[in-house]
């Protein structure tokens, strides 16, 4: 059985996905966005809304098994990159600063709520023993 979890995240029984699923030692976690208690927080501020949407992404990593060290791919999906993209990216390189995973960021025209401008995605394994 592939070990699946959830967040408790209000879209996920909606549109049918996992927060995230690990096989073999490899972990995706599906996007991550800066959603608390069923709310976007920072409404406007692209890079707050980064810092928490990573931190859901590596709470998610955490609660898999996994650390932020096994990261080794991340995709951010920015909303007007030409505004947000810096700032984004500067949370990007404060969070992976040692790690260094592969990264693309993309620039989008929305995310699912109007209020969310950045969503990040992040993949992780390790050799199992």
């Amino acid at each position: 059985m592939t070990p699946r979890r959830g967040s408790g995240g209000p879209w996920e029984a909606r549109i049918g996905y996992s927060r995230s699923v690990a096989v073999a030692g490899h972990l995706w976690v599906s996007g991550c966005t800066s959603v608390v208690d069923g709310e976007v927080a920072h409404p406007g501020d692209a890079q707050a809304q980064a810092q928490v949407a990573f931190a859901n992404a590596l709470a998610a990593v955490e609660d898999a098994g996994f650390t932020a060290g096994d990261v080794v791919r991340t995709r951010l999906y920015v909303v007007d990159v030409a505004a947000n993209g810096a700032a984004v990216g500067a949370v990007h390189g404060a969070v992976f600063a040692e790690i260094r995973p592969a990264s693309t960021m993309v620039g989008v025209s929305g995310l699912l709520d109007p209020d969310m401008l950045v969503e990040v995605e992040v993949e992780a394994f390790r050799v199992e023993t």
